[in-house]
Formats: C-alpha cells, structure tokens, sequence
C-alpha cells in the first residue's frame, strides 16, 4: 500500500464537546485488479490518519465494508470515536485508487497537550544482516531503498512526528540491537547534532528469504511465484538521555512475482508496487503509527545553544512548534560515569525559566522569565517546554 497523503480541513464546531470534523484524502495501490480492496484499504488509512491527527492513538480499524464504515467499532486507545463517515468522492487513476471522506470525530477525553508539537527524528540508513538472501533479483539496495521509503512515509503523515532523512551513509547498527547494550552513545549524539533532533532511529533487516512455491512445477505455462519474508527490527533512542526509549520487530510475507534471474530495482515503482513491496510498505505505515504512539505525547526537549546574559538560544523552533510566548524549564546536565566507563545522564531541575520572545525555523531566542539572574546555566543545558499558561508561574 502506498503512503497516505492526506489533506485536512479542521473546523471546531463545537468546544464543548470537543467534536472536530476533517476532510481527508487517501491514496493506495490497487494489486492484482483487485479496486474493492484498494478502495477499502484508502479508506482504512484515511480514518487512521484523520484520528491520529486528532490526537487518538489507534490501534487497529476493525470495520470497513465496500468502502465506507459499516459500523463505529474502532480500537483506539485515546478514547475518541467517529460520529459520521461521509464519502466525498472517488477515483481511479492508473494503480491507485483515491477516497476522500468527511469525518466527524468526537474526542470523549482531552487531547494530549504535547502532540501539538513535532519530535524531530533522525531516520538512519537500514542495515541488511543476511546480505546473501538479497541475490534473488539482485536486491543488495533494499536497506537503503527501504530507509528512503520510511522516511517518505514518516513525512506524507500528519503525526507529531517530523522525520530528518540520514539515510546516504551506512551504519554499522547492529549494537544497537544487541541485550548487552553496547552501543557507542557518541555516535547518537553526533547523529542529533547534525540532524537537529531529538531521537534517533535505527532498523536491521533480518530476514528476506524466499519462501515456498505457490504455483506447481507441472503448470509450466504460469511464471514462479513464491513468498518472500521481510523481517525488521526498529529501535528508538532518545539522543538527550541516550537511552532506548522505544523497539520494536515485523514480519510479513509478500508474493515476490518476479523470475529468478530477472534484476529488480527497489526504487521502481515495479518492485513497490508489487505484493510483496505493498507488504513492506504496510509495515512502515504501522512504523508511523506505532513511533506516533511512542513519543506523541512525550515532552519536548531541547538544548541550550547560546548564552547571552539573560537571553539564550536554543535549539527548537517554528518546525518543532514553539511559538512566541511559550515558557520553558531549565535542567542542568549532571552527567556521570560508572566504575564500569558508562557514562550515565543526569538532568537537574533548575528553578529558571525561559520565555520564548523570538522564533525561527529550528532555533528560538528566549529571555529570563523572572528578575532574578540565571543560575550558572552551561552550554548545551536542557530546556523543556511547559504546558501551562504562563501567569501560573509568575513569581512577581
């Protein structure tokens, strides 16, 4: 299934039940001429995209029949359901096929206050473990083609998400993987100095064997056809502690229709929109709900950049979210190191705090918040944003 691209109009029409109505627009593959389930597929992602949006964190969309709702019986987890599912339009264009929806989403609880801001996070490059299993269609790229499409897909969606691609060079992942936990945490810290972000992600490819044969030998006028395993493991890190914060595996199988000695391109449209590359790129669109799920409504964090007497830069800015006027926490970096040569994070709560006064694209300027000096804040210090108005934490 291709990626989600959405188009979404938000009008509160009522606050006081908190019920918000969207327009949507999704997209997916049609396999095999089958358009029903293309249809029912666009408008499966198309409702999970729309409550994700609307701060629901979904766990699965139970019911849809010949393209529209035949009953509210979703599972999400942040207690919001759908009041009425409208089909605006339709169409078919080559492979894919478009549904657009008007949708009536009622939230029975309040929304996740951090999900309005954007946790950048750094997509690394895949690692392939088994490299041998890649010679059926001469797929040694699939790592790398694989990592490309997740960050495509990260971006094509409306979560709390923003994906930064670092996806050119290869990383040697596997420690990162490992129960000894044995990783370089330097390695973390460069990759979120140079991306800007908060969390870095990792993923392994595990497995792409080819599996049994689904046509006979004797029908010799059909093209082989087997299944095909893709197998992958994500693990999340969060840069500022440099601590695992989220894993997880997949594993799916797909049809793989091609000859044997056919070389397939797995930037083609060919290969993605194929069974199996539908498969893989059906695992990716769980990747963003799941990552959605994982830091949505974690706290942004950010670090200090520059210290100017009251004022300090730091490093969060309109792309994350932060606005004018917004407050912020300070916690000093404590860190220390184990008898073992494992450096631990510390993060001390300061009683300063900032006002956000001037924001740019990644970077806001912030000022003292109280007449009282700053207390001995240092270089890369951490700062947090507080969700609360700002007069309730008015010393004066």
């Amino acid at each position: 299934m291709k990626q989600l691209l959405l188009v979404l109009t938000l009008f509160l029409y009522s606050a006081a039940v908190q019920a918000e109505w969207y327009e949507v627009t999704g997209y997916a593959s049609i396999l095999d001429s089958n358009v029903a389930d293309a249809r029912k597929a666009a408008v499966k992602d198309a409702i999970t995209q729309a409550l994700i949006f609307s701060g629901a964190t979904v766990s699965s969309v139970q019911t849809v029949a010949d393209g529209l709702l035949s009953q509210d019986q979703l599972k999400i987890k942040a207690h919001a359901e759908i009041q009425q599912a409208t089909l605006i339009s339709e169409e078919q264009s080559n492979n894919d096929y478009m549904v657009t929806l008007h949708l009536d989403i009622y939230s029975t609880k309040e929304q996740c206050t951090q999900q309005q801001f954007h946790k950048q996070v750094t997509v690394t490059q895949s690692q392939l473990i088994q490299p041998h299993q890649a010679r059926l269609g001469q797929i040694f790229d699939i790592a790398k083609a694989s990592s490309q499409r997740l960050y495509n897909t990260l971006s094509g969606r409306a979560t709390a998400i923003k994906a930064i691609p670092y996806i050119n060079s290869a990383i040697n992942v596997r420690p990162f993987f490992s129960q000894r936990f044995n990783y370089d945490p330097a390695l973390i810290e460069t990759l979120s100095n140079n991306s800007n972000s908060q969390y870095v992600l990792f993923s392994q490819i595990t497995d792409i064997a080819q599996g049994k044969q689904l046509n006979s030998d004797y029908a010799f006028w059909q093209g082989d056809q087997y299944l095909r395993s893709f197998k992958v493991d994500f693990a999340l890190y969060d840069a500022l502690t440099r601590d695992q914060v989220w894993q997880n595996h997949y594993a799916v199988q797909g049809v793989w229709p091609f000859e044997k000695t056919t070389l397939i391109d797995v930037y083609s449209d060919q290969f993605w929109q194929s069974n199996y590359g539908s498969q893989i790129q059906g695992v990716f669109n769980k990747v963003s709900q799941d990552l959605n799920t994982a830091v949505g409504c974690m706290p942004i964090k950010g670090k200090v950049l520059h210290i100017d007497g009251d004022r300090l830069a730091i490093n969060l800015g309109k792309v994350h979210g932060i606005k004018a006027g917004q407050t912020l926490a300070i916690m000093q970096k404590n860190n220390f190191t184990t008898q073992q040569g494992v450096m631990l994070s510390n993060h001390r709560q300061t009683i300063d705090q900032l006002k956000v006064i001037q924001v740019n694209e990644q970077t806001a300027i912030t000022t003292n918040l109280h007449i009282r000096p700053l207390s001995n804040i240092q270089l890369n210090d951490i700062v947090q944003v507080i969700i609360k108005e700002d007069d309730a934490f008015s010393l004066n």
